[in-house]
């Protein structure tokens, strides 16, 4: 995956050097709306790529789970990036609406027709990794609307060259922004949960809570909880009630090989109670954390 990162970076980078030249020649606002988008893209890409890299550390005595959330983080500042940049481009693209700047269309469709050829080759980098990574997940689907909207801004080339109407470059810019910010607002949403601790979105906690209390011998399950560890793992704690039992690690280790075959929960801790004694744990409350 670090290749692919390595190569989505170099297009990205390249093309955006190559849209910001030929924007500014050209007097194209969606030209260089779209280099603002795709420079964040770049952004972007570099801080999943960071992440990445940081995620397969290992553990140390101060940092007990690795680097594994700054995934996370990544996700989120990638997130804000780009509702920064899709601000950007509406302040700038409805002052132009009502003072139309001359636009070279021919320029316009040729640049924004290799930046769909780009977008889409970087696209299909990350087609393999998306269902498991959320920051692969975003860079797949930047990567995929950025070829869309470069061909949107094609097709805006082609009608300012038939109709010499220059409004449509700036109101093309609008729709570009409008995209971004569509295609954006799951992702940014989606990092919001993870960094809040929310149950992981593909993991049902009622089914596990289900699974949980139907193992032989447990009658009580609680102090259940659920996160990410990063974008790509899961973690599980739970109190587990059975009475008069004893030590166990083979039913222990069936357990969390089952959480993770069912469930995809990949770190699983697991306190076992026997229910007896004089004092009940404090924890057991479903209000209590």
């Amino acid at each position: 995956m670090s290749r692919a990162f390595a190569i989505g970076v170099a297009l990205n980078a390249g093309f955006v050097l190559i849209e910001v030249v030929f924007g500014v020649l050209s007097g194209s606002l969606a030209l260089l709306a779209d280099a603002g988008h795709n420079l964040s893209d770049v952004l972007g890409l570099l801080l999943a790529w960071g992440a990445n890299y940081l995620g397969r550390r290992k553990p140390t005595g101060r940092r007990t789970y690795g680097w594994g959330r700054t995934s996370i983080l990544a996700a989120l500042i990638n997130g804000v990036l780009l509702y920064v940049a899709v601000g950007a481009i509406a302040w700038e693209a409805i002052s132009r609406l009502s003072r139309p700047a001359p636009v070279a269309p021919q320029t316009v469709i040729i640049v924004a027709a290799i930046g769909a050829v780009i977008n889409t080759l970087t696209a299909l980098l990350f087609l393999s990794g998306r269902e498991r990574d959320l920051n692969v997940r975003g860079a797949f689907l930047h990567m995929a609307a950025d070829a869309a909207v470069s061909l949107g801004v094609v097709a805006g080339g082609i009608a300012i060259s038939l109709t010499g109407q220059y409004w449509i470059d700036p109101a093309l810019s609008l729709v570009v922004g409008a995209v971004i910010a569509y295609s954006t607002w799951d992702l940014l949403w989606h990092a919001v949960e993870l960094s809040l601790d929310t149950v992981p979105r593909g993991v049902d906690s009622a089914a596990v809570r289900t699974y949980l209390a139907g193992l032989a011998g447990v009658v009580a399950v609680h102090d259940l909880h659920i996160w990410g560890l990063s974008t790509t793992e899961t973690a599980l704690t739970v109190h587990l009630v059975r009475p008069d039992a004893q030590v166990d690690d083979d039913w222990l280790h069936g357990i969390t090989h089952e959480l993770h075959a069912r469930f995809g929960i990949d770190h699983a801790t697991i306190q076992v109670e026997n229910g007896r004694g004089n004092s009940s744990c404090r924890l057991a409350p479903d209000d209590v954390v």
